[in-house]
């Protein structure tokens, strides 16, 4: 692209990658154009890279269908990810190695595209909601679990840009089976996944991790299945807490919508746990459900803002 091209407004098509559903949406100038789009990430005999394409697709036709051309892109995913590169190196739930997300979405819509972890890019909605808190954890849980750790207003991307795969620590020795192919991780426990195989297994009858959580205090099977996702998530916490002394640690996701139900008997369970010094502070997401969605929005604007500064300096 020549010099001076990119003077437009900013369009972004934002995708928020999950393993039950993929969402998405397009933002002019950080403002949501339409009501955003959610899809299942498999559907039949499609994988979950049928979904993604098809997403972005139908976010470009819409875009421009309504008198915008689309001028980036931005997706937050699960897995291992090299930002840098636009490379799903491994996830799990979605079936993904060595994946070229980057250039796969750049070539599919002629735009610049921008991946990154999932867990951080709801972790930049969550800064630009509260851009006084510097250190904290941010925790998404849903199909899986994972984390977001930021210190000193900094987001730590680790030395492969793999940090925060919170929920493949082994937390339960000699456990569960993992998708990873561990046993006892983190996500095995406490995933919104694993509390329905839970009590599912345990002989009760759900749709959803919502519904057990709905049952909790009136269902024994959801109390036991409730009760030792929240003993694992507790010692992710405290291991997180020693390391790192964050200032927050901050529950997103699907199953952060229990509220009360989740953080209070956490926050008693991280509480007995850390008896030797203060408990940080566990709250759910300011930026809300939608977190990683406006992540995505977030790094399109990222991305574009990069291309244009190069190609308007470009000789």
């Amino acid at each position: 692209m020549e010099s001076g091209q990119c003077t437009g407004p900013s369009v972004v098509l934002a995708v928020d990658i999950g393993g039950t559903t993929v969402k998405g949406s397009v933002f002019v100038e950080g403002v949501e154009l339409s009501p955003g789009r959610t899809v299942p990430t498999f559907k039949g005999s499609l994988g979950a890279f049928d979904a993604v394409l098809a997403m972005v697709s139908g976010l470009a036709r819409t875009a421009r269908a309504l008198g915008h051309e689309p001028t980036a892109i931005g997706a937050g995913t699960p897995g291992l990810v090299d930002t840098r590169a636009g490379l799903v190196c491994y996830a799990s739930n979605l079936g993904w190695t060595n994946l070229p997300l980057g250039q796969l979405l750049e070539e599919r819509v002629g735009v610049p595209a921008l991946i990154d972890h999932d867990a951080r890019t709801a972790a930049r909605a969550e800064m630009a909601v509260r851009p006084a808190l510097q250190d904290f954890v941010f925790i998404p849980i849903g199909t899986g679990v994972s984390g977001a750790v930021v210190t000193a207003g900094k987001t730590v991307i680790g030395a492969r840009g793999q940090a925060g795969e919170l929920g493949h620590v082994p937390t339960m020795p000699n456990g569960r089976p993992c998708s990873c192919g561990q046993f006892g991780c983190l996500e095995a426990y406490a995933s919104a996944s694993a509390v329905l195989a839970g009590y599912i297994a345990a002989g009760g009858t759900a749709d959803s991790a919502e519904e057990v959580a709905a049952l909790v205090g009136t269902d024994a099977l959801a109390d036991e299945a409730w009760s030792e996702a929240v003993n694992a998530l507790a010692k992710g916490i405290i291991m997180l807490t020693a390391t790192l002394d964050p200032a927050e640690i901050i529950i997103g996701g699907g199953l952060s919508a229990a509220g009360p139900v989740l953080l209070d008997p956490l926050r008693e369970k991280v509480g007995n746990l850390l008896g030797w010094r203060d408990s940080p502070a566990i709250s759910t997401s300011h930026a809300g459900p939608r977190a990683g969605l406006i992540g995505a929005a977030l790094l399109g604007t990222t991305v574009q803002s990069s291309f244009s500064h190069t190609s308007q300096g470009s000789p």
